[in-house]
């Protein structure tokens, strides 16, 4: 059984050959595989029996520039400085208080984003792998960069239609990229990406009387979209979310990646009984205690007991807690779960 059919029948709740495979990586601990393996990225996730591969389009902004000490840009001229991608320097729309201020704001234009080598690049796959596509549509961190999180929680009460426009144009602008990277694909891609982290370590970030009345819509939005196009949407969503999924269930979503056992109200097998004939379930290995600070034993050992619970009946792909595996991660143990996802067959 090819990959691709794998993962099709893990969305359709069936059990296969054996369990899909998903590999996110840091491009640090990428070079690092690669140097251990002396192989190129695709060598290391055939070696990893990754069953997905992903696709982008290439963000091109009419005279693109950072300010001095500016480590990154959003599309929505948010600039950050830090590691990765950094802390905002600012919050351009924090003190806003009418629709005209939201609309007068410089919004990127979506064709800014090449998409011409979408279909070429999902195609030299020969449809072996499931192909990831789409913008990364992180709606919710956007909204956070341009207003400053604490101000957004305020504005939900005291100025509720300045939320509702900028997400709207946020979205808005991530549904036509979207739009044209699929419709530039034809039938090369199988599932839509996103990504918005809605969780903390101890509970959702936002509660579900708010989340439905501000973020449901966007993101049923973009769930429409991929569907629109027979794409499967998938959406990564760090932290304690467990609150929120049958609100994510109601909006459409078909995936939810990456669940993190060690968050409160993510237990791994309550997720499996509750959720796991209703949405497909994505990661569940510890990435810290387990990834970083075991050894091979121990992570072979915690890796099948994750197995175990969340096979049996499909619907489920095996991978670590967190989707950007980091540098300081031995890489003997990333093999070692690899291995043991692989080896894995259900009595």
């Amino acid at each position: 059984m090819i990959s691709r059919e794998r993962v099709q029948r893990a969305f359709a709740f069936k059990e296969s050959d054996k369990i899909p495979a998903w590999c996110g990586a840091s491009p640090e601990f990428m070079q690092k595989a690669m140097l251990a393996l002396n192989t190129d990225e695709e060598g290391v996730r055939k070696r990893f029996s990754d069953d997905f591969r992903r696709v982008y389009g290439v963000y091109k902004e009419p005279g693109y520039h950072l300010s001095e000490d500016a480590t990154w840009k959003s599309p929505f001229q948010v600039e950050r400085i830090g590691i990765g991608y950094g802390q905002p320097f600012s919050h351009p729309l924090k003190g806003a208080k009418t629709i005209k201020e939201v609309l007068d704001y410089t919004w990127p234009d979506p064709a800014w984003t090449d998409v011409s080598n979408i279909k070429k690049d999902a195609e030299r796959y020969q449809c072996e792998y499931a192909i990831l596509g789409g913008d990364w549509s992180p709606f919710w961190h956007d909204a956070i960069d341009l207003l400053g999180m604490e101000e957004l929680y305020i504005k939900m009460y005291t100025f509720p239609e300045i939320v509702h426009a900028v997400l709207d144009q946020i979205v808005q602008y991530y549904f036509k990229v979207s739009e044209n990277i699929f419709e530039a694909a034809g039938d090369s891609i199988d599932i839509f990406f996103i990504g918005n982290d809605f969780g903390s370590q101890t509970g959702p970030l936002i509660g579900p009387d708010l989340f439905e009345e501000f973020l449901l819509s966007p993101l049923k939005r973009l769930i429409d979209l991929g569907h629109r196009f027979g794409h499967k949407v998938m959406l990564h969503c760090c932290g304690s979310i467990s609150i929120l999924l049958p609100l994510l269930i109601k909006a459409g979503l078909d995936g939810i990646h990456a669940l993190q056992p060690d968050c409160y109200g993510m237990d791994l097998s309550k997720l499996k009984k509750d959720f796991g004939d209703k949405i497909l379930l994505n990661g569940g290995i510890d990435s810290k205690r387990v990834l970083i600070n075991g050894n091979t034993d121990y992570v072979r050992e915690e890796t099948k007991k994750v197995l175990d619970i969340m096979a049996p009946g499909g619907g489920y792909v095996a991978g670590a807690s967190h989707d950007y595996i980091l540098e300081e991660t031995p890489f003997e143990n990333v093999l070692a779960m690899f291995d043991t996802i692989s080896e894995y067959r259900m009595d």
